[in-house]
């Protein structure tokens, strides 16, 4: 975790018990725009390919566990707090699922290839098998803080 998130996750809990272990991170691809989303509440959820923390060697998401939303700059933008995390086939990802997602047009068929498209790429960058059926860890949060830096 770089200073200013640090720092960040210092101011936002001082006077108060803090958790032990927060990660800070930022979305893949467009990392300013899945902030904002995050900031405005559009964007609840997301999933990653479950062979990304294999290949990657880390652990999986869990329920009540905090992060800082990074934005490009590398900024902290919000904290987020696990509320669900399921591992379900790629495709059995629901309507429902793809929309908390808060991207594109809300829709299933957009949520699908993107992320057909990122997976596909992602697989192939880091080492893994791409298929439709391999299994994403989804995950759902609440936005706990909006930095108002």
């Amino acid at each position: 975790m770089n200073e200013q998130a640090k720092a960040y996750w210092d101011s936002y809990w001082k006077g108060k018990e803090k958790p032990e272990s927060v990660k800070a991170w930022s979305f893949g691809t467009a990392p300013d725009r899945m902030a904002r989303l995050v900031m405005d509440g559009v964007k609840t959820a997301t999933c990653s390919a479950r062979q990304a923390y294999e290949v990657e060697k880390e652990a999986l998401p869990e329920v009540g566990e905090y992060n800082i939303i990074l934005n490009g700059e590398d900024e902290p933008a919000a904290i987020i707090r696990t509320t669900e995390v399921e591992v379900v086939p790629f495709n059995e990802v629901t309507e429902e699922f793809a929309r908390a997602e808060g991207e594109g047009n809300l829709s299933y068929h957009n949520w699908l290839e993107f992320h057909k498209k990122f997976f596909k790429e992602e697989s192939e960058e880091i080492g893994y098998d791409y298929s439709e059926d391999m299994d994403l860890v989804c995950e759902r949060f609440q936005l706990v803080h909006v930095n108002p830096d």
